[in-house]
């Protein structure tokens, strides 16, 4: 006699379904109510130690672990979702985006290949970007796991296209001369990994220095790729960025997608955040050029305001995009027929084999919102960054420490007397307050040895009073501090 048979199912469906409500709910909630809490808080020891439970053997109800995930995880996010995180560059999410999710989950298809309909909606969601960012319709793309593995897969056709040699079958180390690649000291550190895992060594990546807007020099590019061919090098990429991390900054790109054609180069850009100023009629100049790229790494997560993760590379050659991935071992043959059918499986174009079906919140996001929607919102972004800049300009003790482009807002509490390395100490403590107060979560950069407060602005919920707020706190941090010191001195 076999064993009673067991299943991961409920035993009690009615009861999941009053906690599967219950839970909507809540979450519901959460999102509503979560301008009424701290930005962020520090997870107490109390919760660490709890963290540290052994593994359970035993079960308990869903409804007892769903508690506990109330009582000790909801409490303490990152703070992404509120008003006035404006840290790093991550995107809020959105309600719609959240149940999308979970309609995703119940799914739950392999989006590596096979004849089914998910693979069908990643290809509409691939059209609608392509169209967005005004890519040739019949470019290829692939949905990933967020702007790093975006580049990555770009940098990998880059490669693989211009080695000169079958880079697949003889690796990077039967290179006839080494391959470079370009891009300003404002890159992204991501790029530094990819170019990395793809063989090549973080000396190939040449950083070219900057102008005083942030933009890559175009002439210091020129003269940085002549001297490498002329010293046996083998020029074969050039990274634009639309958008640094650092200040916001767009490289000329039509400009280099002039010097990458004259070149015979590859044109990548990187527009983690900033390709989708493409969005807003108002924008889209900003970023002209870049639909001359033959590669496009962006963040659906960041300023589409997509839960997390979504990203996306589009890659104007099909057949350079597949012929860099593609490996058809026999138990992934496609047939005519039948749930191996198919035309176009997505494991042919990256690294994954096994992927989520992130299209769908994608594909339900913009049927909720439409593309006009989307491109306000990302101008209202940057008018509110415009606004606190502003702000700042009107405040004798704050100071800009850098053109705003795009969303990214870089300054810092100035007082005379302090030189820089105090100065730095002074806002670093001040950024330290706003986090643990609760009040607002701008993270930092350093410029020119200046450390920054800055404001990455990709929240659809921050209102123009809450940069008022973060002004009049950062003064007041910054007089409070300066008392504490002078009185424990």
């Amino acid at each position: 006699m076999f064993e009673p048979e067991e299943t991961l199912d409920p035993q009690d469906w009615d009861e999941m379904r009053a906690l599967g409500h219950r839970m909507v709910d809540d979450m519901l909630t959460y999102l509503q109510t979560v301008r009424e809490r701290p930005v962020w808080q520090s997870t107490p020891d109390r919760v660490k130690q709890h963290l540290h439970a052994p593994l359970p053997v035993e079960p308990q109800s869903a409804a007892e672990a769903y508690q506990d995930f109330v009582d000790q995880i909801l409490p303490y996010p990152l703070g992404n979702i509120h008003p006035r995180f404006w840290g790093w560059v991550i995107g809020t999410g959105t309600p719609f985006g959240v149940l999308a999710e979970m309609l995703a989950a119940t799914m739950n298809p392999n989006m590596g290949g096979g004849d089914h309909v998910a693979n069908d909606v990643e290809r509409q969601v691939l059209a609608w970007c392509k169209e967005m960012l005004g890519f040739p319709h019949d470019a290829s793309g692939i949905l990933v796991s967020g702007g790093s593995m975006a580049n990555f897969v770009g940098l990998t056709v880059a490669r693989n296209t211009l080695a000169g040699f079958d880079v697949r079958a003889k690796g990077v180390a039967a290179a006839p001369q080494p391959m470079t690649f370009y891009g300003s000291v404002e890159m992204h550190s991501c790029l530094q990994k990819a170019v990395e895992l793809l063989g090549l060594g973080n000396e190939a990546l040449r950083r070219i220095p900057v102008n005083a807007a942030f933009q890559i020099d175009l002439d210091a590019l020129d003269r940085a790729i002549q001297s490498d061919r002329a010293a046996g090098y083998r020029p074969i990429g050039v990274i634009g960025n639309a958008g640094t991390v650092n200040t916001g900054a767009i490289d000329d790109l039509n400009a280099l997608a002039d010097l990458c054609q004259r070149e015979k180069m590859w044109f990548h850009v990187d527009g983690a955040f900033g390709a989708l100023a493409a969005v807003s009629p108002e924008l889209r100049p900003l970023v002209k050029g870049m639909e001359r790229a033959d590669s496009i790494a962006f963040d659906l997560h960041k300023w589409m305001y997509m839960p997390i993760e979504v990203g996306c590379t589009l890659v104007r050659s099909e057949e350079a995009h597949r012929r860099a991935f593609s490996v058809t071992p026999e138990y992934l043959s496609h047939f005519e027929r039948g749930a191996a059918g198919g035309s176009r499986w997505f494991n042919e174009y990256g690294l994954q084999l096994t992927r989520g079906f992130r299209a769908l919140k994608v594909w339900l996001s913009l049927k909720e919102h439409g593309i006009e929607k989307y491109g306000r919102v990302i101008k209202q972004n940057i008018d509110q960054c415009h606004y606190l800049a502003q702000l700042i300009e009107a405040t004798p003790e704050l100071e800009l420490l850098a053109p705003v482009p795009l969303n990214i807002v870089c300054f810092r509490y100035q007082i005379a007397g302090l030189d820089d390395e105090a100065l730095n100490r002074l806002n670093q403590a001040i950024m330290f307050e706003l986090h643990e107060q609760g009040i607002a979560v701008p993270t930092y950069t350093t410029l020119d040895g200046k450390f920054a407060i800055r404001v990455a602005h990709t929240n659809h919920r921050t209102r123009y009073e809450d940069f008022d707020l973060l002004v009049r706190e950062v003064v007041r941090l910054g007089q409070e501090i300066l008392r504490n010191q002078k009185e424990s001195a």
